[in-house]
């Protein structure tokens, strides 16, 4: 099918966005936009959370990795079932009973002002890298097998597809991304059912044997038992539980719609619906991933990882109307993350770092006026983000956002675990000075430990590449630290914040 064509598909498909953006927006005002004005339905924002949940990145990395490490993959995802029971059992409760807009404030009545700026800070840094990842990928998948040969540069496709984002969020916010989430998450789920349908077919393969040629691979490998290895089953487990913990649960995104629904028990709903669902999703999502490397060796294709299903849904190897579904189903899993995370991250920076609600000096259209203002600045941010990941180009983006996660999100676990797990007084204003320091650290030990890749990266000769492999060996024995990253960087973080406290009965 030729790119002009599938291009008027994806315009149609964000024409539709802009239809569904302006009927839900009508009458919409600053607390629609921050949390819906606390009367989202559940079932709506349960079944939307599966596209931000899962992200284009999500749609193209994860079937990729099937080649490499079979279904190791769905390790994290049971991790991820063990996080969303700790988010509605022990965060929604602390939410509701506080009646958060913002879920740093938490930190502000716990600790004090730096705290509570320090972690909303975080997020803001943490969901900005991790949210333009994402969009860099979908983009660039759209850019080689759409628009370069249209002509059309990357940087506007970015800046057009910013623009299409900004304008069916820029009024409605939560209010809005409800609706068009849920009608994104349906397409992407149609696009992937569609896509292993198609492939079973053209292989001419039941789900049985399907199941049986991938166990013939070694692809249907779950649990990894070397003790050694980053994809050590506990660690997988255990580093998915804390990232969704932290991603989710401390994340202003994923909880500001959450926190839109009008009870706590109708949230609760919401998380334990979404964490039973998301086991089921991506285990098609790994399936596909299987499927697609059988087809790729029964075609002598030798393409993997990230490429590898669109090059196969766009390379001329399925009918034409399957590259249509795939390019539908990958723009319907990119935007539940973008317009999301954008529309949070303006509510982040209006409530927490600029005090928007705390102001009782301006009147709501002024508020208004600064909210438009943060929303187009940050669509200005976001398009400097991307243009950035395309001049990295890691082929590899999944690893990329787990990396900076554990980074960024560490800071913000251990402060809310601190604060929901003792009753410490802090010394509030030494708080940021720790959350500084921890990532730092981690830093230096993640370099230390994966002394290979960092001997690559600067392009050292031989002999200081081996005295850096050697100096990783001596002190990590061969032990590669993969998920757990977050982890050590909250407990570095926990550990600083004791040293800086003392005892009190501040709840």
């Amino acid at each position: 099918m030729s790119p002009v064509v599938l291009f008027s598909f994806v315009l149609g498909y964000f024409l539709l966005l802009l239809v569904v953006a302006w009927y839900t927006s009508r009458n919409a005002n600053n607390e629609s936009f921050f949390i819906g004005n606390r009367n989202s339905n559940w079932m709506l924002v349960a079944f939307g959370m599966i596209g931000t949940s899962l992200s284009g990145v999500t749609f193209v990395s994860v079937p990729g990795t099937v080649g490499a490490g079979a279904m190791q993959y769905f390790q994290v995802v049971i991790g991820y079932f063990l996080g969303y029971l700790v988010i509605a059992f022990v965060l929604l409760p602390l939410y509701y009973r506080m009646q958060l807009t913002s879920i740093y404030n938490y930190l502000e009545h716990r600790f004090g002002m730096t705290s509570y700026k320090t972690g909303a800070t975080y997020f803001i840094l943490s969901r900005t890298l991790g949210a333009t990842a994402r969009l860099y990928l979908v983009v660039n998948i759209l850019q080689i097998f759409i628009l370069d040969s249209m002509g059309v540069p990357f940087w506007l496709t970015t800046l057009v597809i910013l623009v299409l984002i900004l304008l069916y969020t820029f009024e409605g916010g939560v209010k809005t991304i409800v609706y068009t989430d849920t009608l994104q998450t349906s397409c992407m789920l149609i696009g992937l059912v569609v896509c292993i349908g198609a492939i079973m077919s053209k292989m001419d393969f039941s789900f049985t044997q399907t199941m049986d040629a991938m166990q013939a691979k070694g692809m249907t490998r779950i649990f990894n038992t070397d003790v050694n290895s980053s994809a050590f089953f506990l660690k997988q487990i255990i580093g998915g539980a804390f990232i969704t913990i932290a991603m989710t649960g401390l994340d202003q995104e994923m909880m500001q719609k959450n926190i839109s629904v009008r009870t706590l028990g109708g949230s609760q709903k919401n998380v334990l619906t979404l964490s039973v669902i998301l086991l089921f999703v991506n285990f098609l999502f790994l399936l596909m991933g299987g499927l697609l490397y059988l087809y790729a060796d029964a075609s002598q294709l030798l393409v993997k990882g990230d490429d590898l299903f669109p090059t196969i849904a766009l390379g001329g190897y399925l009918p034409a109307a399957i590259g249509v579904i795939f390019i539908i189903g990958l723009i319907s899993a990119l935007f539940p993350s973008a317009d999301g995370a954008l529309t949070a991250l303006t509510s982040s920076f209006c409530i927490d770092i600029l005090g928007l609600k705390r102001n009782t000096t301006r009147n709501e259209k002024e508020k208004k006026r600064i909210r438009l203002t943060v929303h187009l600045t940050l669509t200005v941010v976001f398009f400097l983000c991307v243009m950035v990941f395309k001049w990295i180009d890691d082929k590899s983006i999944i690893d990329v956002i787990l990396k900076v996660a554990g980074y960024t999100y560490g800071p913000l676990l251990g402060l809310f675990a601190f604060g929901i797990l003792t009753r410490r007084q802090l010394n509030d204003r030494l708080s940021l000075v720790v959350c500084l320091l921890a990532p730092l650290l981690v830093i230096g030990v993640d370099l230390i430990n994966n002394a290979e890749w960092f001997a690559a990266k600067l392009q050292l000769g031989p002999a200081a590449a081996a005295s850096l492999k050697g100096f990783s060996v001596s002190i990590f024995n061969g032990f590669r630290i993969g998920i757990e990253l977050l982890i050590i960087n909250g407990l570095l973080t926990f550990g600083g914040l004791w040293l800086i406290s003392k005892p009190g009965n501040k709840i």
